[in-house]
């Protein structure tokens, strides 16, 4: 256990980091989801638009730290080619 008070702070810190960044994955993958039931039901306007809402939420858990740039980049790009098929 952390002894000053200092250490204790940052272990605080790293409590509360780490359900926010729980939070944001769930989030990302929530409307990965999404994209991935609407390329399933075949429908390319609905697709289309999961993606579009995906797209930021990706970006932004890239951005905080959650997800690497590249890997939120590729997933993305891997959506939007199979939701490109769909239509």
């Amino acid at each position: 256990m952390a002894n000053t008070s200092s250490a204790k702070k940052a272990a605080r810190q790293a409590l509360r980091r780490a359900e926010f960044n729980k939070n944001r994955k769930s989030r990302v993958r929530t409307y990965v989801r999404k994209v991935e039931e609407a390329i399933a039901s075949g429908d390319s306007a609905a697709a289309q638009a999961a993606l579009k809402s995906a797209q930021p939420e990706l970006m932004r858990a890239a951005q905080k730290g959650v997800l690497h740039k590249r890997t939120a980049s590729n997933q993305i790009s891997r959506l939007a080619a199979r939701v490109k098929k769909v239509g």
